[in-house]
């Protein structure tokens, strides 16, 4: 009862939180976090110890997976050498800096296992990107970037911790040793994902019952990851390959209603593992204080050159990694020009979140040959990263994308690429209309053919200038009038016992339906 109390009241701190974060117009995860350093003080609030298995096996696959799913594939195509330099490259690089950064300052410490350390603070955090990202309107080239950077960095850490951790412990690690972690690791997590996209494919074609749709939905993550980290595999780079392929496949594979289902759901597991998270992340802070034992002169220094590390190797890695490859002529030819201003927000977009925090947390006891080194300070450092990185970049990261003045997404551009495809869907609409007319009420031919007619001049009005109600948006709001109407009637004639309840939930849910899809429509 107390673990169900303890859940319920950290589920009603989410809402609350985010609530308070839309109310004055903060970014959600920033609130969540102070809220949970507050709380974690709090007398008789519930007492909540991080599991690292319970966050890289049980929290992260599903927020993984169905970012991977929403992942544009031609678009993580195109940004695949930048995105791949991030993910390997920087992570790496990062972490031999803070590595080499702690052992001058710890110079007792064995350096594998501040590289270990380095291995925890290295990789961004998939969740603080994407809500970030996503939630400022950075320019849709960043956030792909960004989000393709965030799905792989995490499995590069892992890798590169384990092995910090056996060198660290006595064992001998040469260059056969690496490749065989990272083939093991990383090939077998690619296959498995490639054999896991192909049977959960299998089963979403099999399937037509959008609730159980669902529910195989909501497994898969966890069918990609446990016989990965049973065979010591990359869970991680199983759930996203799978998470990819099956994504770019999802118009096919799935129904309408399976589909619309679908996107409701994630969009709700999404906002309760996230704000979890966040809130988990800050009531870490009197666990991690309590077990750190070293001299605090020792711990300001160290926390400033680990932060300073951490901040400062994103934006050395940056710069260099993405003009330095445009000396190549192919990728010259292939990629636009870049200004300095992307490289720039890119380096400033470095949240750590609870991936760094649960690694930090894995961390063994002592080392296997019974070499002592600071573990509380190395966990506080991962913590104080987390923390900073999320309130000081996360933070200000609007404020720096404003004074980069980075240029926007032509929004025309788009409209015009949208109004066109439509175009040519609806004269395939109406070749399909006219070779199945047969047979079929002239009026019914003629309502289509209007409904057509009405899709395509709805993209092109899109086109009109700002500030003008379109035609289509003048119709969205008066049938939106016209829907609260029916609905009142139909509420009526149930509280009078003219129709029953199942009647009133049958028109509601067409109402709905529709309401939905005239905001969809007008909003945009």
């Amino acid at each position: 009862m107390e673990t169900l109390t303890g859940v319920v009241v950290l589920l009603g701190v989410v809402v609350v939180g985010a609530a308070l974060a839309r109310r004055l117009g903060l970014l959600a995860p920033i609130v969540l976090v102070v809220v949970g350093l507050v709380f974690s003080f709090l007398p008789g609030f519930p007492t909540v110890q991080l599991d690292p298995e319970l966050v890289l096996v049980g929290i992260l696959p599903p927020l993984l997976y169905v970012a991977a799913v929403q992942t544009s594939v031609p678009a993580f195509r195109f940004n695949l050498r930048p995105i791949l330099l991030l993910a390997i490259g920087l992570v790496i690089f990062t972490a031999f800096a803070v590595g080499l950064v702690l052992h001058l300052l710890l110079p007792t410490v064995p350096f594998a296992a501040c590289v270990a350390l380095g291995a925890v603070v290295a990789p961004p955090d998939a969740i603080a990107a994407t809500a970030v990202a996503r939630r400022i309107g950075l320019p849709r080239r960043v956030v792909s970037i960004l989000e393709g950077e965030s799905l792989i960095n995490d499995a590069t850490a892992l890798v590169l911790l384990r092995v910090s951790i056996a060198a660290a412990g006595g064992t001998a690690v040469g260059f056969g040793h690496i490749a065989g972690e990272v083939l093991l690791s990383a090939g077998g997590g690619l296959l498995i994902g490639v054999l896991g996209a192909l049977l959960l494919g299998f089963l979403h074609r099999r399937v037509k019952d959008p609730l159980l749709e669902n529910a195989l939905s909501l497994l898969s993550p966890f069918i990609l990851v446990l016989p990965a980290e049973y065979l010591h595999m990359s869970g991680i780079v199983a759930v996203v390959v799978a998470g990819l392929a099956l994504g770019h496949r999802m118009p096919t594979l799935l129904a309408a209603e399976s589909r619309l289902q679908m996107n409701a759901f994630w969009r709700l597991v999404t906002f309760v593992l996230e704000g979890l998270v966040f809130l988990l992340v800050g009531l870490q802070l009197r666990d991690v204080l309590r077990n750190l034992q070293t001299g605090w002169v020792t711990v300001a220094w160290a926390t400033l050159a680990v932060l300073l590390t951490v901040i400062l190797a994103r934006f050395v890695w940056l710069f260099p990694s993405a003009y330095l490859a445009r000396l190549v002529p192919r990728i010259r030819r292939r990629e636009p020009a870049l200004s300095p201003r992307f490289p720039a927000i890119i380096a400033w977009a470095g949240m750590r979140g609870v991936v760094t925090l649960a690694a930090a947390l894995a961390l063994p006891l002592e080392l296997a040959n019974g070499t002592p080194y600071p573990r509380g300070l190395f966990v506080w450092l991962a913590f104080a990263t987390i923390v900073v990185t999320l309130l000081v970049q996360a933070a200000t990261l609007p404020a720096v994308a404003r004074w980069l003045r980075l240029p926007p997404d032509d929004t025309t551009a788009d409209v015009l690429s949208e109004a066109a495809v439509q175009h040519a869907a609806g004269r395939a609409a109406r070749e399909r209309l006219d070779a199945h007319a047969d047979g079929a009420p002239a009026a019914v031919v003629e309502r289509l053919r209007k409904a057509i007619d009405d899709r395509s001049n709805a993209a092109w009005e899109r086109l009109g200038g700002e500030g003008q109600e379109t035609p289509y948006q003048a119709y969205g709001r008066l049938r939106q009038e016209m829907i609260d109407a029916e609905r009142e009637v139909f509420r009526v004639a149930r509280d009078e016992g003219r129709i029953p309840e199942e009647v009133l939930v049958e028109a509601q849910r067409d109402l709905d339906l529709e309401e939905s899809l005239l905001r969809r429509r007008t909003e945009r």
